[in-house]
This record gives structure tokens, sequence and C-alpha cells, in this order.
């Protein structure tokens, strides 16, 4: 009598899981005490809208303090920095799950030629950063009047004169 084994793929799945597992748990360790719970990259969302007057900037970043806000332009760049930190009078191993990210940020954006980055103002209110950058006095648009009637005096205006004209 021949003795057939036979093929288990549960058992295979098994194995994978318990190597992947492992190979997971060695890395938690690698990166130190809480800051499994703790890592990712924290990256604000931005609105940005403009208008004739400014292009408007709105950063979400609450639980960020003003005082960790920093707001600078060089060049044409503006960039913003911050960090959210983790409230550590909580122990972490008594957090059930942690969903919210926590970390430095950096925010860089290139601003359009159209904006005067000698008056930019930002204030934060609520756990929003607004910054506020006017436009150019050279690049807002200009309201022109149309006379009505005036046609004809366009067109004169507008032709070269002829020698018949000049005489």
């Amino acid at each position: 009598m021949a003795i057939t084994t036979y093929w288990d793929p549960f058992r295979e799945v098994n194995s994978l899981q318990r190597r992947l597992n492992s190979l997971f748990d060695d890395y938690s360790r690698q990166q130190g005490e809480g800051s499994a719970l703790t890592m990712g990259s924290f990256v604000p969302a931005v609105d940005i809208y403009e208008d004739e007057n400014k292009v408007s900037l709105k950063l979400e970043v609450p639980g960020v303090p003003q005082e960790e806000l920093d707001v600078q332009v060089e060049n044409s760049t503006l960039t913003v920095r911050g960090e959210r930190k983790l409230d550590h009078e909580e122990r972490e191993e008594n957090f059930h799950r942690i969903e919210r990210r926590y970390g430095s940020f950096t925010r860089s954006f290139t601003l359009p030629s159209t904006v005067d980055t000698g008056s930019i103002k930002a204030g934060y209110d609520n756990g929003v950063l607004r910054i506020d950058l006017a436009k150019k006095a050279e690049t807002k648009p200009r309201q022109i009047k149309v006379s009505v009637g005036s046609n004809q005096q366009l067109e004169n205006s507008a032709r070269p004169a002829t020698s018949a004209q000049a005489a």
C-alpha cells in the first residue's frame, strides 16, 4: 500500500501569514517604543481660492498651536511648516485606536507672478490657517468704460491720416 500526501493550501497560507506577522513585528520593534502607534505623515489639507484682488490659501491644521506654525516666502515660493504633537499625558498603551496623524509637516507652493510678495497676511482661527496674498496693482483687471454713439470717433482716431486729409 502506497502512502499519498496531499497538498493543503491552508497550511501554506497560515505559514505565509506567520512569516508576514513576524516581519511586521520586527519592523515595529526597530522603530522604537510607541512610535508604531503614531507613525505616518501628517499633511494638512489646503484649499486655494483666487479672485481679482488676492489669492487665498486655507490650511487645516487642528491641534497645531499658533506658535508651532512657520510661514515664509522666498523668491516665488510660499512655505508653511508646523508640527502636531501627540499629547503624552495619556499613556499610549491605553489607546485602543489612533487614527489622527502626528508629526511635523512642510507644504510649499509656487506663487504666480501676479502676487505681491511684500503684502502677505496670515491668520489662524479654529484650527484653520488662512494666508492672503494680494495681487500686484498692474495685474488687477481694469474696467473700461464703453461710450454710446462714439464708434465714428474711435474709427477716425484709429485711422492714420492720409495726404488728402492732411491738406
